[in-house]
């Protein structure tokens, strides 16, 4: 065996030198740079893990919110609906009170309308009697030929406008 070694030119001496500096440089790697990369590497890895779950939380948040926006874009629709159906109930509400107005107003001006319509006709069938009158008493007294009095123009007005009736 030492033939082989030596044939592979390995030395005793030099081996375990080699070996000696490999753990001494081992050790003095693992405390001040395989101890920090691998601290680095946990905590690397640990924040990819909060990240993940971070992700599956914001996820189902979205989800959430996404499901809430629904239900209060729903909501809204129908709000909108209700308030679209109202709106058309006062305007059909409104439509009929401006329609009643409006009736009650040519009632009104129909009822003005009858009103000064009668007091014309009373005024004409006064101012037709009287103008009857006179020309009954003119024609009487052109006929006759006579002078008729104060009681004459009464007594004739009457008799002649009882004989008509308006």
């Amino acid at each position: 065996m030492s033939k082989i070694l030596q044939d592979l030119g390995i030395e005793w001496p030099k081996l375990i030198a080699q070996i000696l500096i490999f753990f001494i440089v081992y050790g003095i790697l693992s405390k001040y740079a395989f101890g920090p990369v691998t601290k680095i590497l946990e905590a690397r890895r640990q924040r990819i893990a909060e990240g993940e779950e971070n992700l599956k939380k914001i996820r189902t948040d979205l989800e959430s919110a996404n499901a809430q926006a629904a239900q209060i874009i729903s909501k809204a629709n129908a709000d909108a609906t209700r308030i679209v159906k109202e709106a058309a109930d006062v305007a059909r509400l409104e439509k009929e009170k401006a329609a009643q107005a409006a009736i009650a107003e040519v009632a009104a001006i129909k009822q003005k309308a009858d009103e000064a319509t009668r007091l014309d006709r009373d005024r004409m069938v006064a101012d037709l009697r009287r103008d009857f009158g006179r020309i009954v008493v003119d024609a009487t007294s052109k006929v006759t030929g006579k002078v008729l009095g104060p009681d004459d123009y009464s007594r004739i007005n009457q008799e002649s406008l009882a004989q008509i009736a308006l």
